[in-house]
């Protein structure tokens, strides 16, 4: 599949952002995070900002952008649509509970209860936005049981980061880069079988099974079905060669994942914390953004077989 910038960021933004507002809004009333109003502001502000810069990315992948509002309507049957029901809900409750925050000082009681529904709807709309591609049945490396899994790892681990350097102008917290270890590393560990299953599984497609002919022997593509670049061959027939792959996994695996993890270490040590902390941040974006663009780049859809492909 063609990898649009726009979706790249849109997925790596919103992830990172929903995934903050998920971690505050279970630290802040449990008080696992500083209870000042102004760590609360910063956190909440990175996250919304993050949030919906990422869902307004998205809309740049549109043909008519002003038309955007009516894949609310279709919430019954697009998971595209839930994704985007589920973000605006999101911030009626995250707005309660930052003006109580900011505004009384409280984290907990009622003000608390809408820390935990933000929460909830966070992460649902993580959940959500890994569901838009894993329900595509006509792309293998996105149909399967690892690509929602890995859509909420990275969001927790993204937002971890950023709670442990945000946390760290305020107070040295203990709970917050333990916990960050254990998300980056079960990140990297989802994403490591991910590849894995795509490397290994077996197609399901081939060119006998997509024209019905494969009992009568071998089959072939005569010619494909036009001479000239068509948006199908645009959009999903994106390639990418092998020694580039596994050069940008290597890429992601370093940045998005090693280099996080001991950075993290590092901060937890108390060795230069907080830019320690802000490399783990800096060097997991630009992974994060790699990862998410070979994502789309390796995926294959099954109407490639009409154009030569032999199987996806």
């Amino acid at each position: 599949m063609h990898p649009a910038l726009s979706i790249v960021f849109f997925t790596t933004a919103s992830g990172a952002g929903f995934g903050l507002l998920t971690l505050t809004g279970i630290a802040a009333p449990l008080g696992l995070v500083p209870q000042n109003p102004g760590f609360g502001f910063a956190a909440l502000a990175t996250a919304v900002i993050l949030a919906v810069v990422g869902l307004l990315s998205s809309m740049l992948h549109l043909g008519r952008p002003e038309r955007a509002w009516r894949a609310f309507s279709q919430w019954k049957t697009s998971w595209l649509s839930r994704e985007g029901v589920l973000s605006v809900l999101t911030f009626i409750p995250a707005a309660i509970f930052g003006l109580g925050w900011l505004l009384f000082g409280q984290a907990g009681g009622l003000i608390g209860l809408c820390g935990f529904l933000t929460a909830f709807l966070a992460i649902c709309t993580v959940y959500c936005t890994g569901m838009i591609y894993a329900s595509l049945k006509p792309i293998r490396q996105w149909n399967n049981g690892w690509v929602v899994p890995n859509y909420l790892a990275l969001g927790l681990m993204s937002g971890l980061l950023l709670l442990d350097f945000i946390a760290r102008f305020w107070t040295r917290p203990l709970a917050i880069p333990l916990a960050t270890l254990i998300a980056v590393a079960s990140a990297w560990w989802f994403k490591e079988r991910y590849w894995r299953f795509i490397d290994t599984a077996l197609a399901p497609s081939t060119v006998a099974s997509a024209t019905g002919l494969g009992q009568r022997g071998k089959v072939r593509m005569l010619e494909p079905p036009n001479t000239e670049e068509n948006y199908l061959l645009k959009e999903m027939g994106f390639r990418i060669a092998r020694k580039h792959r596994l050069r940008l996994r290597l890429i992601a695996r370093i940045a998005a994942f090693f280099i996080p993890l001991l950075a993290t270490l590092v901060a937890f040590l108390g060795i230069a914390s907080l830019l320690a902390s802000l490399v783990a941040v800096l060097s997991a974006a630009l992974g994060l953004i790699v990862e998410r663009w070979l994502f789309f780049a390796e995926a294959k859809h099954t109407v490639m077989l009409y154009y030569g492909a032999e199987t996806v």
